[in-house]
């Protein structure tokens, strides 16, 4: 195509070339639907019905526009296959009611929950459940394993599981002692194993520790989720330096669980480039759960876009923000 026949023009705030003759031919040949867009050239709204009227011309200067979930970029994440939106997890546990869990989960924005299985009530069989709330065709169910102390107690309970709901996407907990909650990590890594080789997709709670990471992978965890501090505790992300080490030599999605007290907590998780982050207790045991998992939900994004952005680099001396020439 010689460039003689081309025009240059302004599109989206960069200069381009095009050989279009019409607004819909540019649109087109950007591999975009003209009934799928907005233009406005030249600082004036080009009806939709009209763009193939429209002539192209030197000069012009376009904005086209269309509309994506969740801000100004399709910013996902995927694990084991399944794209989310979100990069918060929450929990349902220690809630009030069950009223108040589903409200929470709606405030966070989360498109996954975890839940225990525990035993039905036989004595009560037609009371209340989570699902009467929190609809699994909405919000994807991830069972876990909490309260297990063994990995076979904890493999017995997803495939119980996974015959109650059809669930493969699990998340894995084997824990050392109930005192710290900890995770038993020869116990864990044991389980992975099992569970990887009857087609489960193990995302799996893990001490922060890069070494142990990557066995976690290397054995079929499809997710690695190490504690930034002891379940419930509240403390925060104590050790940014391997949980970024962990970060950076994984292949498969990294989310903190466990550990965060506040909105601040899951913005640092964030920043170190983490894939997303995993929280019950904070949420649910705060004054206002509500007003919480929308502030951990804005922590989240917010995190997610100083990672994104790139921080500034840390300096030893003060470096003014104003030059100092020319002081009166």
């Amino acid at each position: 195509m010689s460039p003689r026949m081309t025009k240059s023009i302004t599109l989206n705030g960069a200069p381009h070339r095009s050989a279009a003759a019409t607004i819909a031919d540019l649109v087109r040949e950007l591999e975009l639907l003209p009934e799928k867009v907005a233009v406005e050239r030249n600082g004036e709204i080009v009806p939709r019905s009209t763009l193939g009227d429209a002539a192209l011309a030197e000069g012009d200067v376009l904005e086209i526009v269309h509309f994506v979930g969740g801000g100004d970029h399709d910013d996902t994440w995927t694990v084991a296959g399944r794209t989310f939106r979100s990069r918060l997890i929450v929990g349902t546990g220690k809630y009030k009611s069950f009223e108040q869990n589903a409200a929470a989960v709606e405030a966070s924005g989360a498109e996954i929950v975890t839940v225990a299985v525990r035993r039905v009530n036989v004595s009560d069989p037609k009371a209340p459940m989570l699902t009467d709330f929190i609809d699994p065709k909405k919000i994807t169910y991830l069972p876990n394993t909490a309260g297990c102390f063994t990995g076979e107690d904890a493999v017995r309970t997803l495939r119980l599981a996974r015959e109650a709901g059809g669930w493969d996407l699990v998340k894995l907990e084997v824990l050392g002692e109930a005192r710290t909650l900890y995770p038993d990590m020869r116990e864990t890594l044991k389980a992975t194993e099992v569970l990887a080789k009857e087609g489960f997709h193990p995302m799996v709670y893990c001490a922060d520790d890069p070494i142990a990471a990557k066995h976690l992978e290397d054995a079929g965890a499809v997710a690695i989720m190490p504690l930034g501090a002891p379940i419930g505790s509240g403390l925060g992300i104590q050790n940014r330096v391997t949980i970024r080490l962990i970060v950076e030599g994984a292949k498969v999605p990294v989310l903190v669980d466990a550990g965060v007290g506040t909105a601040s907590d899951a913005a640092v998780g964030m920043e170190l480039g983490c894939d997303g982050i995993l929280m019950n207790t904070a949420i649910a045991e705060a004054k206002d759960p509500i007003r919480m998992a929308r502030a951990m939900k804005l922590a989240v994004e917010a995190g997610r876009e100083a990672y994104l952005a790139g921080r500034m680099a840390r300096r030893m001396y003060a470096d003014p923000s104003s030059p100092l020439a020319g002081l009166i």
